[in-house]
């Protein structure tokens, strides 16, 4: 009977050490640091990230660092939880938080990556849905990744700064969240843009409703990886271009996955007519100046090339002036699919610019022929004369 006890009391013991080391938090160091930030650093992510490079050096160390402070520092706002606006400008997303220290997803995850990028860590806000005890959410969310030590992760400072309950937040801090893999996350984080699910066979918005998240290797082969190099050299509107594909392909479940797709098409719209704006009022400097300087030319001329200039300098007027009737022209043809509006003025303008250009290449003429002849015989281009040799003007 003793030696029960003894045995019971042995295991008892065991579960007590066993239960002990599984709460040891092996960042404790790295946070404390962390959250030792003064808070006169914490005005601007540029401060913020000189204190993270300053006392961490590793790549784990700075991204471990920056999600406990922003998941420890910002406070969820229960009031604005529904105000999601992924269209609000970055730096109103990043500048909210850190002064009234309370945020959304949008704003936790925007101050994550803004820190890690100007610590040295290449980072990106994602945007997407979430599901939780086997519910879709019905309101977008926001997280972020970051490449640490040549391999991607998944942040959710939000969802692990604590959680919702009866209306009512609640500070816990989830390491779950922190460094997750592509693979774990992508049960509850699902990307719109299925690039930033960081895996070689991306999950359908199908699959992640029926909780099929298991990689299917029978699908064809994704390589994210070269996928981000090429949406890294992308301009604006490839990137967006790019990314309308993608989340068409990975189909339209619900009406969060809609209204990002409408959106990425308005915004790919505005795009194109922004450029069209642009280009037109462009040709339209560029035709103004084109005709101010054969304007200049020909009053030039009219005052017989006084004061005095050498032959490369009136051939510059004349050069300078056919360049910008030539650059309007070019970026007239620049424009592709124009509205009938557009299409109208472009005509107009086109033909201003024509008429232009045969003015232009009289006065070329006119000026080659100059340069051809002797002191008198340049003098006598300024005279129209009868036919009895006497000068009209």
């Amino acid at each position: 009977m003793k030696l029960i006890k003894l045995l019971l009391l042995f295991i008892l013991t065991a579960q007590t050490i066993f239960a002990q080391k599984a709460t040891v938090n092996e960042f404790s160091a790295i946070d404390k640091k962390a959250l030792q930030l003064p808070d006169s650093l914490t005005k601007s992510t540029d401060q913020i990230a000189g204190y993270i490079t300053s006392n961490f050096t590793t790549d784990k160390d700075k991204s471990r660092a920056i999600f406990i402070w922003v998941a420890s520092s910002i406070q969820y706002d229960i009031d604005n939880m529904f105000a999601i606006n992924f269209y609000e400008k970055k730096e109103e997303k990043i500048a909210k938080p850190l002064r009234t220290r309370k945020g959304i997803c949008e704003n936790y995850a925007s101050l994550f990556t803004d820190i890690c990028i100007k610590s040295g860590l290449k980072s990106f806000v994602v945007e997407g849905y979430t599901k939780q005890n086997g519910f879709t959410d019905y309101i977008p969310h926001a997280w972020s990744a970051a490449l640490i030590d040549s391999s991607w992760y998944l942040f959710d400072p939000t969802w692990g700064s604590g959680y919702v309950n009866g209306g009512k937040f609640f500070k816990k801090i989830n390491n779950d969240y922190f460094k997750a893999s592509p693979s774990v996350l992508i049960k509850s984080h699902i990307p719109f843009d299925y690039l930033w699910q960081f895996l070689n066979y991306p999950i359908t918005n199908q699959e992640f409703y029926e909780s099929k998240t298991q990689q299917n290797k029978t699908k064809p082969y994704f390589s994210f990886k070269d996928s981000i190099q090429v949406f890294e050299k992308q301009n604006h509107i490839d990137q967006l271009i790019s990314s309308t594909y993608r989340v068409e392909k990975n189909g339209v479940k619900n009406s969060l996955v809609f209204d990002r797709l409408q959106h990425l098409k308005l915004a790919i719209e505005n795009d194109r007519q922004t450029k069209t704006v642009n280009l037109f009022n462009s040709a339209v400097a560029d035709y103004n100046e084109g005709i101010n300087g054969l304007n200049d030319f020909i009053n030039y001329r009219n005052k017989q090339f006084t004061p005095l200039k050498t032959d490369p300098e009136i051939q510059t007027m004349v050069d300078v002036a056919d360049n910008k009737l030539n650059d309007a022209k070019i970026k007239l043809g620049q424009i592709s699919n124009p509205d009938m509006n557009t299409t109208n003025m472009i005509k107009q303008l086109t033909k201003s610019v024509d008429d232009a250009s045969t003015q232009m290449t009289e006065q070329k003429n006119w000026l080659k022929l100059y340069f051809s002849k002797s002191k008198s015989g340049r003098k006598s281009m300024f005279y129209k004369v009868t036919w009895f040799g006497l000068p009209l003007n």
